[in-house]
């Protein structure tokens, strides 16, 4: 527990100063148009609008009809953090939501709603839970849904990289908190186009390393766990939930990125977890990396709109 605290010191002291907020924009929260969607077919029980929380979500067509033209990117933020994040370091996907509508997007096609309490105090006790990944299995397919879009893109970090990734696979998992075993239903593959995975911890977050598996983010069932080595065989004791979600390669989506930074000073080590980096996502297309300031866990998000947005418009790492 002493390290994960260390570790939220460091999110306040290293991040990046917030971005200007968007409360001008009519889709800030999410706009009517979805909301009246949502209510009209059967979403009304996930609150994705987060009205709790200030920045809770985001999107939706401002006037009905709205064409939709660009495909749809939905952005799933980490632990800690909520759609639209007001108080720095977390800030969620504000400039990144900028970024792309300088290149045309509307909110009809950018979508963000908070899938956790948002609270740095509760980081510790976030894991990959029922309720967090059925939520944004719904929010995926509700998106897809109301724009009439073949296709979505999905660009997350941290926590929220491995949540979607799941999500997104569906099947078997466990949560003692809610009845033990259950199944998310099929795999969400066939939606997805683009999905872009930036400083997530797919083989294990490296702070756990130390902790061992005594809190619910550390847990080796449904957290980040990376296991342990006897001599220089292993690792052991792998969180079951990675384990499985690595199990098999490339159904996030057509096209698989991951963006991270060897400096992170969140995940730490340089990114590095028994000898690769926990960030690379297996079977992925490519990559964008960092190796210095200002570039660390959260700059790897707030800096790298334009990283985002050609990945996602031409699949392109350049």
């Amino acid at each position: 527990m002493r390290h994960l605290s260390i570790i939220l010191v460091l999110f306040a002291a290293l991040a990046l100063p917030a971005a200007a907020q968007l409360e001008s924009d009519p889709a800030y929260g999410l706009s009517t148009d979805f909301r009246n969607w949502l209510s009209a077919n059967g979403y009304s029980s996930y609150n994705f609008q987060r009205s709790d929380v200030a920045g809770g979500a985001y999107g939706g067509r401002t006037t009905p009809g709205q064409a939709v033209v660009n495909q749809p990117v939905i952005f799933i933020h980490g632990n800690a953090d909520s759609a639209l994040g007001t108080v720095s370091p977390y800030t969620g996907w504000t400039s990144s939501i900028q970024y792309f509508k300088s290149q045309g997007y509307t909110s009809a096609e950018l979508y963000a709603t908070t899938w956790g309490p948002a609270s740095p105090a509760a980081s510790p006790s976030q894991y990959h839970s029922k309720a967090y990944l059925t939520r944004l299995r719904a929010f995926i397919q509700a998106v897809k849904a109301y724009t009439g879009a073949s296709k979505v893109d999905i660009v997350c970090h941290s926590m929220g990289v491995t949540l979607a990734r799941k999500a997104i696979k569906g099947g078997s998992a466990y949560d003692s908190a809610a009845g033990g075993n259950y199944n998310l239903g099929a795999s969400l593959t066939s939606s997805i186009d683009t999905f872009v995975g930036i400083a997530g911890a797919n083989r294990g977050l490296t702070a756990c390393y130390m902790t061992g598996p005594t809190t619910p983010t550390c847990s080796d069932v449904n957290g980040f766990y990376p296991g342990y080595l006897v001599g220089i065989l292993g690792p052991y004791g792998v969180s079951q939930i990675l384990t499985e979600m690595n199990s098999s390669s490339h159904y996030e989506g057509s096209f698989v990125y991951s963006m991270w930074s060897s400096v992170d000073e969140v995940i730490g080590y340089g990114t590095i977890v028994y000898g690769a980096s926990t960030c690379r996502i297996p079977g992925q297309n490519g990559e964008v990396t960092f190796a210095s300031v200002p570039y660390g866990h959260f700059g790897t998000k707030n800096l790298t709109g334009y990283n985002q947005w050609r990945m996602v418009k031409y699949h392109a790492t350049n």
